[in-house]
């Protein structure tokens, strides 16, 4: 009697190789999970909380005097501004507010709205509302700039003026848009972020922060007041994506009102910014503005703020006295006012 036999079907090569895909994968995930969360553990938040339209924002809230507020720019946190000196210096004569912006830091960023520039200001002066903080002088760092020039459109009344520090102003080319677009893609940013993003970040985030501080060096204190790993979360590398991608089309829709803005603006930039040239932003628009100063710091880079924190603090604390002068120090009193500091 003949005998039959059956033979379990040995998966092709393209199988395996999917299996192993999908297996690599899922272990970077859960490798990628288990760091964010020891990184959270490792960092607890140190400010407080306000909860506006749903959203759970992330404060500090510093010294006494005239209100400023500080919004930091894309990659960093709110720690930017202890790292660079300027809360301390700052709440010696006034009252400083450095949020998290949505998605940064422990501030929330809820996936069912388009945190453009206009959608975050509007956040962020709900939540000065709520506090009861009346006509701020609010400076933004790169991308937080846009969210600054978002209050002072919505509500020029609501601001007392705007310090605007590296930012992108104009719709130019950027690489680096192109290359972060992809995580900010629904469902094949989060497969990204939780498997190849935050291994390529650990390679690429010195060498972005050297861009940014450069000709100076990066800071050696840098990366322990900004833990890395807190700067790889998943959740924050959305928000940086997201935040890319909409600031073309942002600065696309403000370039039209610019010359209607009625607060007075110091702008500051770095001569040899290699982020974001000064010529084609901050110079720019200081022409298109009615009531704006510039200062273009030699020798400085795109966080031009850690090396003259002092020339900050002395045009806001002009801007806070008096809301109809322009408060930006000449190059030559930046200059001094940082050696006599």
């Amino acid at each position: 009697m003949a005998r039959s036999f059956q033979f379990a079907a040995r998966p092709g090569g393209t199988t395996r190789m999917l299996i192993a895909a999908a297996v690599t994968a899922a272990s970077s995930a859960m490798w990628v999970q288990h760091r964010s969360k020891k990184a959270e553990r490792d960092n607890p938040p140190f400010g407080q909380f306000i909860e506006v339209d749903g959203v759970r924002l992330h404060y500090v809230d510093q010294g006494q005097g005239a209100a400023v507020v500080l919004l930091h720019g894309n990659t960093v946190q709110l720690q930017d501004f202890y790292a660079s000196g300027l809360i301390e210096r700052l709440a010696v004569n006034h009252r400083v507010i450095a949020f998290d912006r949505p998605g940064f830091g422990y501030s929330e960023r809820p996936r069912k709205r388009l945190w453009t520039p206009q959608a975050q200001a509007a956040l962020i002066q709900r939540a000065l509302w709520k506090m009861r903080i009346a006509r701020p002088v609010v400076l933004g760092h790169s991308w937080g700039a846009l969210v600054a020039l978002g209050m002072a459109i919505r509500d020029p009344a609501d601001v007392r003026g705007l310090v605007l520090i590296s930012g992108y102003y104009f719709p130019t080319a950027r690489m680096d848009v192109a290359l972060t677009a992809p995580a900010a893609i629904p469902v094949l940013g989060d497969v990204l972020r939780y498997t190849t993003s935050p291994l390529a970040g650990r390679i690429l985030l010195g060498r972005t922060a050297n861009a940014m501080f450069s000709p100076m060096p990066t800071p050696n204190e840098f990366f322990d007041l900004m833990p890395r790993e807190m700067l790889l979360r998943p959740r924050q590398m959305r928000a940086e994506a997201e935040d890319g991608v909409l600031m073309i089309p942002a600065v696309a829709d403000f370039r039209r009102r610019y010359s209607t803005l009625d607060v007075p603006v110091c702008i500051i930039a770095g001569e040899r910014d290699k982020i974001v040239r000064p010529a084609a932003h901050s110079v720019r628009l200081s022409r298109e503005l009615p009531y704006a100063a510039l200062l273009v710091v030699p020798g400085a880079g795109h966080m031009v703020h850690y090396s003259f924190p002092r020339a900050i603090d002395d045009a806001i604390h002009v801007m806070t006295r008096d809301r109809s002068t322009l408060a930006c120090p000449s190059v030559g009193e930046a200059m001094g006012i940082e050696r006599d500091g």
